[in-house]
């Protein structure tokens, strides 16, 4: 292959040839001529087997490639980076496009030096006369799919407009139907018209069911809707299925009781996008009128059930006040006792009443043995819970096992000096809703009066370990204000051999490491953000200069950190 000139402009013939071939192959083993695709926009594929994004967006790009191909003016051509030939056949069965022969690596290697490919997949398209159409394939074909076509910025822009008038002017039958389909459909295949949903209260209900937050929502949303019908409510339901297996699709449907649009309907995608889907499960809710009411009422379904209907901004105000006096009113025990469960365990399996803890400071840990975040934090949690209780006997730390076994729960708690709920105790989903529990490890703090302190209590032990107790805001504007002390006297910005370029600048910090001594730091950095260079204040200032107007009288050290005495 010739050399390529940095250009816009392509000649397909000398880009794809070299002076030994004048042609592509199929994966069957068939030479395709390169001037076949005279007259074609021509979509340059790179990819490997060895890549999973690769391996994650090739059945995409199949799919879009069958669909687009029989307009006739379509050609995609991969570009292999496999490592051995083995891997780019096997790879290349999967595709029904052209490819450049794994023997020409020397075209291969061009190609990427030619369109600057620095990672995979990547997609180039050209247009007929071989003009740069976009080099962002892959983002345009992940976010539009085939509506993207001919993949080029002004077709972007075109989308975006025309679904910025589709929101002003949105109807449940613009979200929910196409030029071809104007139905949802039942678990047995019926059809059901989207017109006989207008003026009903519509839920959306994005579903991936391979992903378990997201199938076991089911269970809840099916006992809401139910509820709701034997209520006789104007509402419905209708499944946007994420998956990507038809059979999983008909499983979910015949264990639910509501619509859904056709397995892999285009819409599905074109929802996603419209409604910025980013968390699973996600319940968009359509009003009457068509126009959408709420982005999302998965957490306010979980926590309030058929309460939370018809999910109006007024009855999302009036929950808003219920939530307010119910945290006002909590107590240890309303947190704790649900029934005849009125008790945690002790290390020796004893029970503990959890009238026994009222008056003290909690913190309640959501953890696992099978969570690796979990499981670095604990021993820190272990060092401080020992050292708060060292100095203050009303306090106590419960553990709430989200492990998935009997087994890995007493391995786990084994490890820790605290009381705990009992493995799969029912308590723990009522806890989990209470402090919204999206992701563990979350340690909460509750005061005396058993009100909730905070539920970001595991940032506060790993900054300031038992120094944080009893995680208020008095108490840690208490330490920030000893911070502010520490570093009086230090300049704002020094000037260090070991990073001349540039000055150092004073910045607070939660942690690094000194690229002096090698040695972990916290609370003050003296930092360089756009070179990642931090020193310690000692390292930068030198312990005399650090010093300088800070005598030890006055002050008390405790560990890497010195504060001024009370």
């Amino acid at each position: 292959m010739a050399d390529t000139l940095e250009v816009d402009v392509h000649d397909v013939q000398p880009l794809l040839s070299s002076s030994e071939r004048d042609y592509l192959v199929r994966n069957n083993g068939d030479q395709v001529a390169i001037s076949t695709l005279k007259g074609k926009k021509v979509g340059l594929y790179f990819s490997a087997s060895w890549c999973p994004p690769c391996q994650r967006f090739t059945p995409n790009l199949v799919d879009i490639y069958n669909e687009l191909v029989v307009k006739g003016d379509l050609e995609i051509v991969f570009v292999s980076a496999d490592e051995d030939e083995e891997s780019f056949t096997g790879y290349f069965s999967k595709m029904p496009w052209l490819a450049v022969p794994f023997s020409d690596s020397e075209t291969r290697e061009a190609l990427d030096k030619c369109f600057k490919v620095s990672g995979i997949p990547h997609l180039v398209f050209l247009d007929e006369s071989g003009k740069l159409l976009s080099d962002r394939g892959v983002e345009i074909i992940g976010e539009y799919g085939s509506d993207g076509y001919p993949f080029t910025p002004e077709r972007v822009k075109e989308i975006k407009d025309q679904e910025e008038e589709a929101r002003k002017n949105q109807t449940l039958r613009s979200l929910l139907e196409t030029p071809s389909r104007d139905f949802v459909i039942k678990a047995n295949g019926d059809k059901v018209p989207v017109a006989e949903l207008e003026g009903k209260t519509v839920g959306l209900y994005f579903m991936l069911s391979t992903f378990k937050r997201s199938s076991d929502y089911t269970g809840t949303l099916v006992k809401v809707y139910d509820e709701l019908k034997a209520k006789d409510c104007n509402f419905e339901i209708v499944m946007i299925p994420l998956d990507d297996d038809e059979e999983l699709l008909k499983k979910e449907l015949d264990n639910v009781p509501w619509l859904s649009l056709p397995f892999k309907d285009k819409k599905c995608d074109k929802l996603v996008r419209y409604f910025e889907l980013s968390t699973l499960p996600t319940v968009v809710i359509i009003g009457p009128d068509g126009k959408t009411l709420h982005p999302n009422v998965a957490d306010a379904i979980e926590e309030h059930g058929v309460n939370a209907y018809p999910f109006t901004p007024d009855k999302f105000a009036e929950l808003e006040k219920i939530e307010k006096a119910r945290l006002e009113a909590q107590t240890l025990e309303s947190v704790l006792v649900s029934g005849d469960l009125d008790f945690v365990l002790g290390k020796d399996g004893v029970k503990i009443p959890v009238s026994d803890l009222v008056g003290k400071h909690i913190l309640i840990y959501f953890s696992a043995h099978w969570c690796p975040p979990c499981r670095a934090f604990t021993p820190k949690l272990v060092e401080t819970y020992k050292e708060i209780k060292s100095k203050h006997d009303a306090f106590e730390v419960i553990f709430i096992s989200s492990d998935r076994d009997q087994a890995s729960y007493d391995e786990y708690y084994a490890t820790m000096p605290w009381l705990s709920l009992p493995y799969n105790d029912k308590r723990k989903q009522s806890l989990s809703r209470t402090f919204k529990v999206n992701g563990i490890p979350l340690l909460v703090a509750l005061g005396p009066t058993g009100k909730t302190i905070t539920t970001e209590a595991r940032g506060l032990v790993m900054l300031h370990g038992a120094e944080a107790f009893p995680f208020t805001d008095e108490r840690l504007a208490e330490i920030e204000a000893k911070f502010a002390d520490m570093a009086k006297g230090w300049p704002d910005k020094v000037k260090h051999d070991l990073h001349d370029e540039h000055e150092l600048v004073l910045t607070r910090s939660r942690g690094f490491m000194c690229d002096k001594c090698d040695k972990e730091g916290t609370i003050w950095a003296y930092r360089c953000k756009g070179c990642d260079f931090d020193l310690h204040p000692e390292c930068a200032l030198g312990k005399d200069e650090k010093d300088k107007g800070k005598p030890n009288e006055g002050w008390v050290c405790e560990g890497d950190v010195c504060y001024k005495a009370s």
